[in-house]
C-alpha cells in the first residue's frame, strides 16, 4: 500500500526526533509538528497497524525495519532536495521547507536526475 504524505511525514519525524533525542514518544512527534496529541496517536495507530511503528513499553515509539527504511528513503530524498535547491541559489531555510512538500510528490526520474546532477557539481568543484 502506497503511503500517503502525512504517513510519511510522521515516519520521517520519528527518524529525526530519534536521532535528535534518543527515544521518541507521541507527544515528542505533536510537539515537533504542532499537532494534537490525539491526532498524532490516530496516526500513530495507523502506521502502527500498517507495520511502520512499534509502541513500546513507556510509550516509545520505534520505527520497524519497513518503517525505517521508508523513513531513510523520505529523509534522502528530503536532504537531496534541499541541498539541490541551496545549489541553484535558493536560501536554506526556503530550500528545506520547499523540499519537506516536493518530496511526496516528485518522480523518480526527476529524483534520480536531481542526484546526478548534484554529484556532478560537487565533482566539478
Amino acid at each position: 500500500m502506497a503511503l500517503k504524505e502525512s504517513g510519511e511525514n510522521y515516519l520521517e519525524t520519528i527518524l529525526i526526533l530519534k536521532e535528535r533525542l534518543g527515544c521518541v514518544r507521541a507527544i515528542d512527534v505533536a510537539n515537533e509538528l504542532d499537532f494534537s496529541k490525539p491526532s498524532v496517536s490516530r496516526a500513530i495507530g495507523i502506521l502502527k497497524d500498517e507495520g511502520l511503528v512499534k509502541v513500546e513499553d513507556g510509550g516509545h515509539l520505534e520505527l520497524t525495519k519497513a518503517g525505517l527504511a521508508k523513513a531513510n528513503a523520505v529523509y534522502d530524498r528530503h536532504l537531496v532536495i534541499a541541498d539541490f535547491l541551496v545549489d541553484l541559489g535558493v536560501d536554506k531555510k526556503i530550500a528545506a521547507d520547499d523540499a519537506c512538500r516536493i518530496e511526496h510528490i516528485l518522480s523518480e526520474e526527476s529524483f534520480e536526475k536531481m542526484k546526478e546532477r548534484l554529484a556532478s557539481n560537487e565533482q566539478d568543484d
